[in-house]
């Protein structure tokens, strides 16, 4: 039998605000896995087998149109906008009806409306059956909160919830105990652990990439809207062993390489991607040593997302040397400084804040007025939403907005 090819259809189309109308410059427009940047009349042109086209574009909902017939002018895409204010659930948080049911009463009264779940958490586990075959080599899928993921995001979208895929990346103590060849080593050459006692992936073993996008991957086509990577860094410890030579320029390649490659694996599923940075690397003029320079990310990510828990700024800031009195300082000092270093617009941040009692300085707990002063201070700045972090994930609606 003769096999015919399918012809590729030209057509074009626009996008635009759903509120107010106007175009949408830099959207992003994807069909049979082709991507077109739009202008700044919003206008895209494509090639393309088939009439379904997705689009994305940063500060709003994802969205897609299909279309009948042989037109080749698109209907006209509208895209909403959106500011994600999100709540995180770890791998025990996502699973435990009492945690999960607690969030999402939040979420239905206050002005939350997105949930950040670990796809693979802190100490490398995958809490769901997960079709990716690394998982169960190397011991990730030794406990299951989650009997099926696929199903929980289906929920949680009929819901009108915005779904952020947490997956923590070099930071994986069960791959590197499943494959030393790819982990870092200590001065000895022994496997190294951190002050968690948990050992890390080396950034420059490119083969240990794969797990980490075919998981990506899994959780784009399960129905999450954004995936993002943490600890997607080098370990912050001196005197190590790698693959490669340890230097800035060396480490920042890699880093943004992973997060290059995640972008490719990622762009038929019209997707956001994020990568979680150290709050200090809005300040410091280096790599912070860890290969996060906020320009390079910048080129391989659509949202930046920096830890800005005032207990983590142990050095303070210019004009704010007690953070956990001045956590309004910390998060919009940060993030305009941040924004004006790397000439990126404030929409392409969405940082972490803090949910949880101080640990560096007097041990206060963040409540009602430390919440809502970073909050005000995120929006203050521009920022595309924020994201609460409390490692228990044990939420209260002080400090936020009831819905009306």
């Amino acid at each position: 039998m003769l096999c015919v090819p399918l012809l590729a259809l030209a057509f074009e189309g626009r996008v635009t605000d759903a509120v107010n109308g106007r175009p949408v410059a830099g959207a992003t427009v994807t069909a049979n896995g082709m991507a077109v940047t739009t202008d700044a009349d919003g206008h895209y042109q494509l090639q393309s087998t088939t009439q379904h086209v997705q689009a994305r574009a940063v500060g709003y909902q994802r969205t897609s149109v299909t279309w009948a017939g042989d037109s080749s002018q698109a209907p006209l895409i509208r895209l909403v906008p959106l500011r994600p204010k999100a709540l995180y659930l770890s791998v025990y948080g996502a699973g435990n009806p009492a945690v999960r049911d607690a969030a999402l009463k939040l979420l239905s009264s206050t002005e939350l409306n997105a949930l950040v779940i670990d796809i693979k958490g802190d100490r490398g586990l995958v809490p769901y059956p997960s079709a990716v075959a690394q998982a169960a080599q190397c011991g990730a899928r030794s406990l299951t909160t989650v009997q099926d993921m696929g199903v929980l995001v289906a929920l949680l979208k009929e819901q009108g919830i915005y779904l952020i895929a947490r997956i923590v990346a070099f930071k994986d103590d069960l791959l590197a105990q499943a494959h030393p060849e790819w982990s870092v080593k200590a001065a000895d050459g022994s496997l190294f652990r951190d002050r968690e006692h948990f050992a890390w992936i080396d950034p420059f073993q490119r083969e240990a990439w794969d797990y980490l996008l075919d998981l990506g991957a899994e959780a784009a086509a399960m129905g999450f809207d954004e995936i993002q990577y943490d600890y997607v860094r080098f370990p912050d410890s001196r005197g190590l062993l790698f693959s490669q030579p340890n230097t800035e320029a060396n480490r920042v390649a890699a880093v943004t390489g992973f997060l290059q490659a995640a972008h490719r694996r990622l762009a038929p599923y019209n997707v956001f991607l994020a990568a979680d940075v150290f709050g200090y690397t809005a300040w410091n003029n280096n790599d912070t040593s860890i290969g996060q320079n906020l320009a390079a990310l910048s080129q391989a990510v659509d949202y930046l997302s920096p830890m800005l828990y005032p207990s983590g700024f142990q050095f303070g800031i210019p004009g704010a040397p007690d953070p956990v009195r001045q956590p309004y300082d910390i998060v919009l000092q940060t993030l305009q400084h941040a924004a004006a270093r790397t000439g990126i617009a404030p929409l392409r941040f969405r940082p972490w804040l803090q949910a949880f009692r101080d640990y560096a300085f007097d041990r206060r707990p963040f409540d009602a007025d430390e919440i809502r002063a970073q909050i005000h201070a995120a929006e203050q700045a521009g920022s595309d939403g924020w994201m609460l972090w409390n490692p228990r994930n044990s939420y209260s609606s002080e400090g936020l907005r009831q819905q009306e």
